[in-house]
């Protein structure tokens, strides 16, 4: 056999494509002149979507919400009932509901499904006294969640079904009784879930009663339509028979003996007050005075709760209700915060519960309040809001929480003082601070007063004991503190804060605030230099541990890493204790969750912006203690080399003003000793060839060698990884070795062991692993034939860039033993290629394998009698498995054909 002789740097002009220098990149927007927006391009063969804009006009994503979220058409009406309905569900999750319910006698008979039947009285008050007066003799008895909730569905559907039967008393009677439910708070927790439950079956009655009284306003009794009322009809516009049955509606519900019943279901039928007289007012008022005679807070709360409710259904209705019912709910809880005893109405037990319970018709209330824009300065007023008496804390709380953000930092002061007033037990202080504080936040550019409102905050947490107060506070204004008053106040406040937690034992909670500090005053920051380079800052760092600690350090690599680069010594310093306070709290032997993965990469991208500028040698020093200081972190190890090798680059630019030739074997060193840390083989092959590139790359021959033999050892060792290799991972670790022959072109042939020592480990390599198929083997065969014949060439078509690193065409050009010692490896590795492509299991991969062998061996050696005799039986292998009209096929024979003389072979093929 004789090698093909080739000369590459002709072969690169005949077929290097022809360049064409350009003015502009292809991909760019061409000029207006040569292709508009609107041009068709159906005459282009490739339209790039950067050379023109659309000429769809796309609706804003923010208008298409807004228009999806709030329909032009929907009725405000409607929207409040939404608002409605998604507050009950809230409310109903808010408050767990206990397994079992403990039940007056009176709610127990109802739950337990008693019968309702026969007609209503013109007096019912004494079927009503009797009721309530088996509520006194009797106790209390245990129901099942489950079947108390499903008893009030099947009521419901009760109320429904005498209704479509025109049994119109039996409907009232249901629903007086499920409307008794609601005095029953002996099980506190339970109240709200009844309450839901029980209003939707009152506002069912009340939908049920007004469409009746409609249709006989609109229709009379043979079904004639009369009229039909608008939405804003008045009361001169109804029938006589109409406003009868209105009359007689209300007349029932008057009758009910028991208060909150009553109020409950005219409630109901509140709007139906507009088919007697026009303005409904006085009735609404008339109900918030009678609301004010239930004696139970918990009762009379969620009552007021669903008048609010039900009074939007009004179509115009003013904010004297409002008014007075903050006015009654501030009387209701005055008491409750300033009795000693426990029992209130019918609730026995802790009187935070009862104010926890209020809570959801007290934000409600500021909900209802505070609706209207446009009279929010009007409301304020009303209320007295910056008078000289202290509001009660919980109410001040929701309504801080309604109140618009430009009225909050135009008062914000004010404000402030008036919580610094309601200091009762029945909501936590700081929390109205913490709300202010976030409110101000929201409007920070609009804050008045802001020296005022920064020094009476500052005295106002300091004056507070607890370090979880104090904390919960300062969280709350840090950023208005950040904003105005950078260097005068944040001193003093990292000083008090260091001093506080030296005091006291830090809980969780007060880690929580003391994270939430430290994190806006990094972020407020660009430079972590000036962060670190604060009194305390540091020393509070220290303080915290767990979780907070790390969310702290991640949150400060973060930023550190958006600078371009990290030179300031103290500042890399204090960086990689912080990291290396992230490593230390995390586990990545374990598997990966992306809070581990965000704490590597972050690391990481720590290590990679640390820049010492041109003192490589200590740049070389942090990667050695990166190295120590993060062993669990397997990937940060491949990073490290990665960043060695690129320093030792760096050192090579730099060795035309000074000798770094030690300076690159520290780097080489380095690597040697951390690649065979990773458990991965495949990831320490390519750091293996990328080592031995830049030794090189250096000069250092040796060096490089050993790197190659511990890329060979390495390759031997990858089935120790596991008993089944993957397919990916396979192919992977073929393409390294194929890379590894392309790499040994550059790699001057070891005298002692000869030139073919690392392609013939190769190829031990290759029938030592059971894990590479035919089809890989048949790859690298291919590729070890190609380098052999590309050694074989009087001028390689590449050489490594060091002066001092000779070619092998060079170093054995017409060496005799050279040649043979090529001549016997390609035969070695010929005679192994036709062996094992039988063996290929699959048909058109072993036709496809038999036709790139071909081509190999083709390109590779003169095509005379013995070449054209293989490449015949390649090309009829190919043909028994793909077909005589496979393209590929045909290309390669005419290869073959065109690589031969003509007298040899020609009929074989």
């Amino acid at each position: 056999m004789e090698f093909k002789a080739r000369d590459y740097r002709a072969e690169d002009k005949v077929y290097s494509l022809t360049r064409v220098s350009v003015s502009s990149h292809p991909l760019c927007s061409s000029p207006p002149s040569s292709l508009s927006p609107t041009q068709d391009h159906g005459s282009i063969e490739f339209f790039d979507p950067l050379r023109g804009q659309s000429t769809e006009t796309l609706e804003p994503v923010e208008d298409i919400a807004v228009a999806e979220k709030l329909p032009a058409s929907q009725p405000i009406s409607h929207l409040s009932s939404k608002e409605w309905t998604s507050f009950n569900k809230l409310l109903m999750q808010r408050f767990p509901v206990p397994k079992m319910i403990s039940v007056s006698s009176l709610s127990s008979k109802t739950i337990k499904g008693s019968k309702v039947s026969g007609e209503l009285q013109a007096n019912v008050q004494s079927d009503e006294l009797n009721e309530s007066q088996k509520v006194k003799e009797g106790g209390f008895k245990l129901v099942s969640q489950q079947e108390y909730i499903k008893r009030l569905h099947e009521l419901k559907d009760e109320i429904m079904r005498s209704w479509h039967s025109d049994d119109r008393v039996t409907t009232l009677k249901l629903a007086i009784k499920v409307a008794r439910l609601l005095m029953d708070t002996s099980v506190a927790q339970f109240y709200p879930t009844l309450f839901v439950l029980a209003t939707d079956i009152m506002d069912t009655l009340g939908d049920l009663v007004w469409d009746r009284i409609k249709h006989k306003a609109e229709f009379s009794d043979d079904g004639t339509k009369i009229c039909t009322l608008p939405d804003d009809f008045d009361s001169n516009s109804i029938c006589f028979e109409a406003k009868e049955t209105c009359n007689n509606w209300f007349r029932k519900i008057s009758s009910i003996h028991e208060l909150l019943p009553r109020i409950y279901l005219e409630l109901a039928i509140l709007p139906c007050w507009r088919f007697l007289h026009d303005d409904v007012m006085d009735d609404l008022m008339r109900l918030v005075t009678m609301i004010r005679g239930i004696a139970d807070p918990l009762a009379s709360a969620y009552c007021r709760f669903f008048l609010l409710h039900c009074a939007q259904k009004l179509p115009q209705c003013d904010t004297g209700h409002l008014i007075a019912s903050i006015s009654d709910l501030k009387i209701v809880l005055t008491r409750i915060v300033s009795m000693k005893e426990t029992k209130y109405g019918n609730f026995l037990g802790d009187r935070r519960l009862v104010i926890s319970l209020m809570e959801p018709t007290i934000e409600y209330t500021m909900r209802c309040v505070f609706k209207d824009p446009n009279q929010v300065a009007d409301m304020i007023e009303r209320l007295e809001l910056y008078g000289e008496v202290p509001w009660i804390s919980v109410i001040l709380h929701f309504l801080l929480k309604e109140l618009p953000v430009s009225v909050v930092c135009s008062k914000a002061v004010e404000i402030l003082h008036l919580v610094d007033r309601s200091s009762d037990y029945s909501f936590d202080q700081c929390l109205n601070y913490k709300v202010l504080g976030l409110k101000l936040c929201e409007g920070i550019s609009e804050v008045n007063k802001v020296d005022t409102l920064i020094n009476e905050v500052i005295q106002v947490a300091t004056r507070r004991k607890s370090i979880n107060e104090y904390l919960k506070i300062l969280d709350a204004y840090m950023d208005i503190i950040l904003h105005y008053k950078t260097d005068d106040y944040l001193s003093s406040v990292l000083s008090e804060v260091f001093e506080r937690l030296c005091n006291e034992v830090v809980t969780e909670d007060e880690l929580a605030s003391l994270q939430s500090i430290i994190m806006k005053l990094v972020t407020h920051f660009d430079n972590m230099k000036y962060v670190f380079e604060m009194n305390y800052f540091v020393d509070i760092l220290d303080v915290m541990h767990g979780s907070s600690r790390s969310i702290v350090s991640m949150h400060i690599l973060n930023n550190a890493i958006r600078s371009d680069l990290i030179d300031d010594p103290t500042t890399i310093k204090l960086l990689f204790d912080v990291a290396q306070s992230l490593h230390d709290s995390v586990d990545f032997s374990s598997t990966k969750h992306d809070d581990n993965q965000q704490a590597e990469r972050l690391i990481a991208r720590f290590i990679d912006k640390v820049d010492h500028g041109m003192d490589l040698d200590r740049q070389l020093t942090f990667l050695v203690d990166c190295r120590g200081a993060f062993g669990s972190m397997n990937d940060l190890k491949e990073i490290l080399v990665h960043s060695s090798n690129l320093l030792a680059t760096r050192a090579l630019r730099l060795k035309q003003k000074k000798d770094n030739s030690n300076f690159i074997k520290s780097c080489i060193t380095f690597n040697e000793v951390t690649i065979p840390c990773i458990p991965s083989y495949s990831r320490q092959l390519i750091l293996y060839l990328e080592t031995a590139e830049v030794s090189l790359l250096g000069g250092l021959i040796s060096h490089s060698d050993g790197l190659l033999n511990s890329a060979i050892s390495c390759l031997q060792d990858v089935n120790l990884v596991d008993g089944m290799r993957k397919n990916d991972d396979a192919d992977s670790i073929v393409s390294l070795m194929r890379k590894l022959c392309s790499f040994m072109l550059m790699v001057p042939g070891n005298l002692e062991q000869g030139v073919t020592y690392i392609p013939k480990s190769i190829l031990s390599l290759l029938d030592s692993q059971s894990w590479i198929s035919p089809k890989l083997r048949v790859k690298v065969l291919c590729s070890l034939l190609s380098l052999s014949a590309t050694f074989s060439q009087n001028e390689l078509p590449y050489h490594a860039i060091h002066e001092e690193v000779i070619g092998n065409d060079r170093l054995f050009f017409g060496h005799a033993m050279y040649s043979q010692e090529l001549v016997s490896l390609s035969t070695i590795i010929l005679h192994n290629m036709i062996d094992i492509i039988p063996q290929e299991p699959s048909q058109a991969t072993r036709g496809k394998l038999a036709l790139e062998a071909c081509n190999c061996i083709a390109a590779s050696f003169q095509v005379n009698q013995e070449i054209s005799c293989v490449c015949s039986k390649l090309v009829e292998t190919a043909r028994s498995c793909l077909g005589t009209n496979d393209k590929y096929l045909q290309s390669t024979i005419n290869f073959v054909h065109k690589m031969s003389p003509v007298s040899v072979g020609g009929n074989d093929l």
